[in-house]
């Protein structure tokens, strides 16, 4: 099977030759393979030739890394959306569909930052119709964005809007219902309306509104974190033959745990994940600046040993 048809496999709910893995974002791209991904910023004051040249560029090299990595699920971040475009069709040109493509989807209300916190609550409280409007608007938005990115070549999107701290959602379920699900819930299904796949992303403890996300119909949850005590063998058991689970491999322990704890959580996760398909492995956020790049090398050489079914 090919990266992108074990991805669709997984997404689907069914079982490929091999649990697929990816990465929501993957920032060790320098220390590992000696130059970073492409930006917005590195294409400022270039003319057209030299824009397209460079654009080219990223694409062969973000193939050369995700090949290298055995990733299912290209992510393509940092770039505006006509560049994001043309570096999906060059790399389509040059390996077809050999790997599905993904992108940031999402427009919903998600954690404002802590200065915004407080102003934010009190307007969905003491504005509520207001707010709403802003949701719909927001969510409109992403999809029609969504719309042109399935044009030029893009074969899923991650919902990458943060609901939940460690603690819980940053907002009541009761709230959530009201002012995140229905506008989820539409562009998820808009967007599946498409052709493209879903992946909702959420950070934290999701226990609480994880009902509210299946009920969404994403293709796929990620990050199932750890270090919010989300338990990827209880998921999977509630909701694994809903949807697909992605993760959850303890992104701090791959900063400051040992080996055999990195090991240990890697295991853990295909034990649970793995059987009977709809699980794709990743880690519970994403391998991050600063990580030391042997430590993600045994993530996937764990991987690596369980993969097959």
């Amino acid at each position: 099977m090919t990266p992108k048809e074990r991805a669709v496999k997984a997404l689907n709910l069914e079982i490929p030759d091999q649990v697929p893995t990816f990465e929501l974002e993957f920032q060790l791209e320098e220390e590992m393979f000696g130059r970073p991904f492409l930006r917005d910023n590195d294409l400022i004051g270039l003319s057209q030739g030299e824009r397209e040249k460079k654009i080219k560029e990223n694409a062969e090299y973000l193939i050369h890394v995700y090949e290298a990595l055995e990733h299912a699920i290209i992510p393509i971040h940092y770039l505006r959306l006509p560049d994001l475009i043309m570096t999906v069709q060059h790399i389509k040109k040059t390996v077809g569909e050999r790997f599905m493509i993904t992108t940031h989807g999402d427009g919903t209300f998600g954690i404002p930052n802590g200065s915004e916190m407080e102003k934010f609550i009190y307007w969905l409280v003491d504005s509520p119709e207001e707010a709403k409007k802003e949701a719909l608007r927001k969510a409109t938005e992403a999809i029609e964005r969504n719309k042109k990115l399935v044009e030029g070549g893009v074969d899923s999107f991650i919902l990458c809007d943060d609901y939940c701290f460690n603690s819980g959602p940053f907002l009541s379920p009761n709230m959530f219902a009201e002012f995140v699900t229905p506008y989820l819930r539409k562009i998820i299904t808009e967007t599946k309306a498409m052709g493209a796949y879903t992946i909702k992303h959420t950070d934290g403890d999701i226990m609480p509104i994880l009902d509210q996300l299946v009920y969404c119909e994403p293709h796929a949850l990620h990050s199932l974190d750890p270090m919010a005590g989300v338990d990827i063998k209880v998921v999977k058991e509630q909701v694994g033959d809903k949807l697909c689970l992605c993760g959850n491999v303890h992104c701090a322990a791959l900063q400051t745990g040992t080996d055999e704890d990195v090991i240990e959580s890697a295991e853990y996760c295909l034990k649970y994940g793995k059987p009977k398909g709809g699980y794709i492995f990743t880690t519970s956020n994403i391998p991050f600046k600063g990580m030391r790049p042997e430590r993600y090398q045994l993530v996937l050489d764990t991987w690596k040993k369980h993969r097959m079914y």
